[in-house]
């Protein structure tokens, strides 16, 4: 009679190691899967930019470029004149004043602007030109930033992501903490 108790008890017991290997065997599929996309490095990032009414005012390309980042503006819609251009520690773009999108990008926790002693920002860039039309196309660069994985420190698209934010005036390059470039006029989410 124990013969006969043994048999099923021990199909039993292997169809539930089975069960229990199929399963560790799609955990590992998935781990590997997700694994890959978050190493996976991005090299270039398209983003839409918006103005406080939600309107389409153009698109910032960032390319990966040695230690850091080009930004290529193509710009519309914009008031004339100088302004400042920073990437914001939230991938957050509420209008109308953007203020989701915090204070500037700031890893290494130093004070703002190129010209200032104890900065500059991460995510601090030079200031660019719109033209009377209200267009500008231009390329600013940003050494201390990468697209990266969203692994590294400084990365962009590091705790979900970050944002690009155009200041209607122009960065006084010194004052903390956001160089007197004044309100918030257009902003893009970066993630991935």
């Amino acid at each position: 009679m124990t013969h006969k108790i043994a048999v099923p008890m021990t199909l039993s017991f292997c169809a539930a190691l089975l069960l229990n290997l199929a399963a560790w065997a799609q955990y590992g599929d998935q781990s590997q899967t997700q694994a890959s996309a978050a190493s996976k490095v991005v090299k270039k990032k398209t983003v839409e930019l918006k103005d406080a009414k939600g309107n389409d005012v153009g698109t910032a390309t960032i390319v990966s470029k040695g230690q850091g980042v080009e930004v290529k503006l193509d710009l519309k819609g914009l008031p004339p004149g100088e302004h400042a251009v920073h990437f914001h520690q939230n991938a957050k773009c509420d209008p109308p004043e953007f203020k989701p999108a915090g204070g500037h990008f700031n890893p290494t926790g130093k004070q703002h602007g190129f010209d200032n002693p104890q900065g500059h920002h991460a995510g601090d860039m030079p200031n660019f030109t719109v033209r009377a039309d209200g267009t500008a196309k231009t390329t600013v660069k940003d050494a201390d930033v990468v697209l990266g994985n969203g692994s590294e420190p400084n990365s962009l698209l590091v705790n979900g992501g970050t944002s690009i934010m155009i200041h209607a005036k122009a960065d006084d390059m010194k004052t903390d903490p956001s160089g007197n470039s004044g309100d918030r006029i257009a902003c893009g989410v970066i993630a991935q």
